[in-house]
């Protein structure tokens, strides 16, 4: 089984509900094993919108990086995700991450996450449950990268409180 690292996010609705119904939408052939606390955040690119919630799991699959691609884009798709222009609102967005040391180009999907060590939103969380995690093409683990990177995401409650899943 291959551990994976995944982003979620949400700015559109209720932004905790998303989140939880995504979670709650992972078949058996994905088992969570940590959900960090949940965080909030200014959102980057496009200024002018609502601020996100994120959370960063980590979960064991035996499914292939573009199966899982696929299996996520469509609980994208079951939460109320809807087409819109490119770092805009959206109900949800879910990110492979990290997926063990694999390093994958493809025109679909690339890992690790290729601007995962820019953003505060995405290091915050994944710190938070895998500081020692490695980011295979960067040749660090996660914590180095979140202390070059520095804060930028508060916490807003603990995951135990919001993701009872």
């Amino acid at each position: 089984m291959a551990s994976v690292y995944l982003s979620l996010g949400s700015n559109k609705g209720d932004r905790a509900l998303n989140l939880k119904s995504a979670l709650q939408m992972f078949p058996r052939t994905i088992s969570i094993k940590k959900i960090s606390s949940l965080y909030e955040s200014a959102p980057m690119y496009m200024e002018e919108q609502d601020l996100f919630y994120n959370i960063a799991v980590q979960v064991y699959t035996e499914h292939t990086p573009l199966d899982l691609l696929r299996l996520v884009q469509n609980i994208e798709q079951k939460v109320g995700r809807t087409p819109s222009e490119r770092n805009g609102p959206r109900e949800i967005d879910i990110d492979i991450l990290l997926f063990d040391h694999l390093i994958l180009h493809t025109p679909e999907l690339e890992i690790p996450h290729p601007r995962m060590h820019e953003r505060a939103f995405v290091l915050v969380p994944l710190e938070e449950i895998a500081s020692m995690a490695y980011h295979p093409g960067l040749d660090t683990h996660i914590v180095d990268l979140w202390d070059k990177q520095g804060g930028g995401a508060e916490a807003v409650w603990e995951s135990d409180e919001a993701f009872d899943v």
